[in-house]
């Protein structure tokens, strides 16, 4: 095998450095950060995980807004009755009443004998305030469709207006309204839930001035 000569061997240890170097790739500079020189003109609002808009801070309402809760002011001492519900002029309170609940029996709108000393109370509380107004509510328990509990509710509430009527409590104050098994009082499929679900309840309506 001939041996190349010292000057070959320069030549080929050249073009192989030249090669080389010829071959690496020369940075040119650090990767740039993404959104790094992004300017923002807006803030952006965060989404929570089903895409609303999650509050920030300042939208939170006010504690101390008075209006915030519409706060109504007792007719007959002025002071607030705090989150009351209010419908139209009138103070909505459930509570005067509700020891007076009617109550049904099963697939029934005809009044007991033994409740109709609570629709007494109620005809009687009226008469001695001619501006007051009354909403009954009719209820039922879960048995039955909505369609027909909703009939069966409606027909509860009429059978004690109509002996409120009876006992000289004009029909311009009163009125109805039939909830069926949407708002049970007891929960729970048993005949003692059932019997509390199946009634009828008197809303006394305050005017506000």
């Amino acid at each position: 095998m001939k041996t190349a000569n010292p000057l070959t061997r320069l030549v080929l240890s050249l073009i192989l450095s030249f090669g080389l170097v010829g071959c690496k790739k020369v940075p040119k500079g650090p990767t740039p950060i993404p959104l790094a020189n992004r300017t923002v003109t807006e803030p952006v609002t965060p989404q929570g995980p089903a895409g609303d808009n999650v509050p920030q801070a300042n939208q939170f309402p006010n504690d101390t807004d008075p209006n915030r809760f519409n706060l109504a002011t007792d007719p007959e001492d002025g002071s607030q009755l705090g989150s009351r519900e209010i419908e139209g002029n009138y103070i909505v309170d459930r509570e005067t009443f509700a020891a007076q609940t009617v109550y049904f029996e099963l697939d029934s709108s005809t009044i007991n004998p033994g409740e109709k000393a609570k629709i007494d109370t109620i005809a009687a509380y009226l008469k001695n305030e001619p501006t007051f107004r009354l909403r009954v509510e009719g209820h039922c328990d879960e048995r039955g469709t909505d369609e027909y509990n909703r009939a069966l509710g409606e027909r509860r509430a009429l059978s004690i207006l109509d002996y409120l009527k009876a006992f000289g409590v004009t029909s311009d104050r009163l009125t109805t309204l039939s909830y069926g098994e949407d708002k049970p009082a007891m929960f729970g499929s048993d005949e003692a839930s059932w019997a509390k679900n199946r009634r009828g309840e008197s809303v006394l309506l305050r005017p506000r001035n």
